[in-house]
């Protein structure tokens, strides 16, 4: 059930039916008890997950977030609330909860997509806001040193995959926790899950070139396989996205579309459950090329549509 990374670290995959479908936990031994990193998302099979581990005679001491993405922190009030763990999150992390427990976040996804030129939010779209609906027991900043178990780690802001996600680094071990900061085979999806308008994608090109000046031997990442190399799987995500931006700057110029004929161009048709995610990568690659004076944006019968400059 528990897979062993170090003496003192081991990593659950928690499965749920959606999504990703699975997430990496890691538990971290402390002498009260363990520390749990993310949670999977608020389901059946997750709380199963965990009950099992629970019924084997692990404590666990507390839960700590590296954001608040539904597949991290859904089964945190429910740790906290049910079982009597507490939870602790970033203070910017905390922003984002209280921005999704108001109803208004799916209209504004909404609005954002069809903005876009998008089909809008799917109406069976499930609202989540009631898994953010609690209060953190406890908060931490940026550079932060917080214990995770038995050890000090450093709280490392890293925002672009999510505005509140961070990491975890070790310097002594030479070990981090890196949510879904980088993955070792796909990459993260750098989007706009608030459905406001922000340049992800550079935030997420700095928080890349910030994390390697923190030498890793080994990286946890929120989904897959352990990251051995973390500055090469730094190099090889940024090619891959110089390379998209490469193909988005090309399907603009030499006629104006929307993100969403640039996400058709690029991905093909997808069914509208699956194609939000092609659609943001495709939207805050534009708004990059914006920011760098690339590409430039004309609102037509109420579309937002880019051309390159």
């Amino acid at each position: 059930m528990l897979e062993k990374i170090t003496e003192d670290i081991h990593k659950l995959v928690v499965q749920f039916p959606s999504g990703m479908e699975e997430v990496n936990s890691y538990l971290m031994k402390g002498k009260e008890g363990y520390t749990v990193i993310d949670t999977g998302t608020y389901s059946d099979e997750a709380k199963e997950a965990w009950e099992r581990v629970l019924e084997s005679g692990i404590v666990i001491e507390k839960v700590v977030l590296t954001h608040t993405h539904q597949d991290h922190i859904g089964l945190a009030k429910w740790f906290q609330q049910d079982i009597g763990v507490p939870v602790y999150t970033s203070l910017l992390g905390y922003k984002e909860m209280k921005k999704h427990r108001e109803t208004n976040v799916r209209d504004r996804m909404d609005s954002l997509v069809k903005k876009h030129g998008g089909p809008g939010i799917p109406e069976k779209m499930q609202d989540d806001s009631f898994i953010y609906d609690f209060e953190p027991d406890g908060l931490f900043e940026k550079n932060e040193k917080i214990f995770l178990g038995e050890d000090l780690f450093e709280a490392i802001w890293t925002p672009g995959h999510a505005p509140d996600h961070f990491c975890f680094y070790n310097k002594k071990a030479k070990v981090m926790i890196i949510g879904d900061h980088l993955l070792k085979g796909i990459s993260p999806v750098i989007g706009l899950w608030s459905g406001e308008e922000r340049n992800a994608l550079t935030e997420y090109y700095n928080s890349l070139e910030l994390i390697k000046s923190y030498p890793s031997d080994v990286a946890m990442p929120g989904h897959g396989d352990l990251i051995y190399n973390l500055t090469d799987r730094v190099n090889e995500v940024r090619e891959r996205h110089d390379g998209r931006l490469q193909g988005v700057l090309d399907a603009v110029k030499n006629e104006r579309k929307t993100a969403n004929d640039i996400c058709q161009e690029m991905y093909g048709t997808l069914h509208i459950i699956l194609f939000l995610s092609p659609f943001m990568a495709t939207l805050t690659r534009l708004i990059y090329l914006e920011a760098l004076g690339k590409v430039e944006r004309e609102v037509v019968d109420g579309q937002t549509m880019f051309r390159a400059s």
